[in-house]
């Protein structure tokens, strides 16, 4: 049985996703296992205690998660790399305890949330309870489990969570932009990089050697010239002093291609240093569309070109 550890406690969008994704497993079956925090997650999956870490990657109106990412750079190249993602639709609730009404929370109250659905409810919260007070918790859940216990008033979270800790709705569908999505990835530990399916992202991060003029131009210019597009660059700082960074990347190309080989050469003799975090299908299936000169075979042919100048 696979073990998966996922950011808790039971009634977060990421349970949801490793659910989702656990589906597949083919009768293998699962077993979820809840961590206060990201890097507990993934702490759990570089000891051993789990086969497989589902955390929170990107969201699609407040962009990419720090905890994960910090996480995944604190362990150095320790072999965790993405397996897989999975998207989930977002959706929040207003939950309170049985016998509260939105006229009781409106003159003062302590909604709990994660900062991340704080973010994205905010317009709504300033409309509807202007004297609330948001305190951030680890996850929607623990909001919620926290309102459960009496610690706040309110939580914003998953529909869900309201039955899974007996609270009840008193506003539904309460997020600024509808239809906001998740993307969650699957960290595994030395497993084998799934094939090509013509779907795939490559993720990276990378330190250039110096701030230079053109040293980002450098980096981009290695997957321009080969054609590969870029659905995520993100610069993060590296720790090591004010205008320090490292650019985080996702790549729409595998591993396994002439091109993305060919790139990663490119990015690891002109970068101080290249990280690797993985090759996978695509969540959304959306097929990548590759330009004449970057196919597999224009690779062949001018190797075999300068293979003939050499003999």
């Amino acid at each position: 049985m696979t073990r998966i550890a996922y950011l808790g406690p039971p009634g977060t969008f990421t349970e949801q996703a490793a659910r989702q994704w656990s589906e597949g497993l083919a009768g293998a079956g699962a077993e979820t296992i809840d961590a206060p925090t990201v890097p507990a997650a993934i702490a759990a999956l570089r000891e051993g205690r789990v086969d497989v870490a589902v955390v929170p990657f990107e969201n699609s109106v407040e962009g990419s998660v720090p905890a994960t990412l910090q996480a995944l750079l604190d362990g150095g190249v320790d072999g965790v790399r993405i397996g897989a993602e999975v998207h989930v639709q977002v959706q929040f609730s207003l939950l309170t305890r049985p016998g509260t009404s939105l006229e009781d929370l409106r003159e003062r109250a302590t909604l709990a949330t994660h900062p991340h659905a704080a973010a994205q409810t905010r317009n709504w919260v300033d409309r509807s309870l202007p004297r609330a007070k948001v305190v951030p918790e680890s996850s929607t859940a623990r909001a919620a489990q926290a309102v459960s216990e009496g610690l706040y008033d309110a939580a914003i979270a998953a529909p869900g969570a309201a039955q899974a800790y007996g609270l009840v709705p008193v506003a539904e569908h309460i997020a600024d932009r509808p239809g906001a999505v998740t993307r969650f990835v699957v960290l595994r530990v030395g497993a084998p990089v799934p094939a090509p399916t013509g779907s795939d992202c490559t993720t990276l991060v990378t330190w250039i050697w110096a701030n230079r003029p053109g040293a980002l131009l450098a980096l981009l210019d290695q997957f321009a010239v080969r054609g590969i597009d870029l659905s995520r660059l993100e610069s993060r700082p590296t720790g090591e002093g004010l205008g320090e960074y490292c650019f985080w990347i996702d790549a729409n190309a595998h591993l396994d291609e002439p091109r993305m080989q060919e790139a990663l050469v490119g990015l690891r003799r002109t970068c101080r240093d290249v990280r690797f975090l993985g090759s996978y299908p695509r969540a959304d299936g959306r097929l990548v569309l590759v330009p004449a000169h970057a196919r597999d075979q224009t690779y062949v042919e001018a190797r075999e070109w300068v293979q003939r100048l050499t003999t």
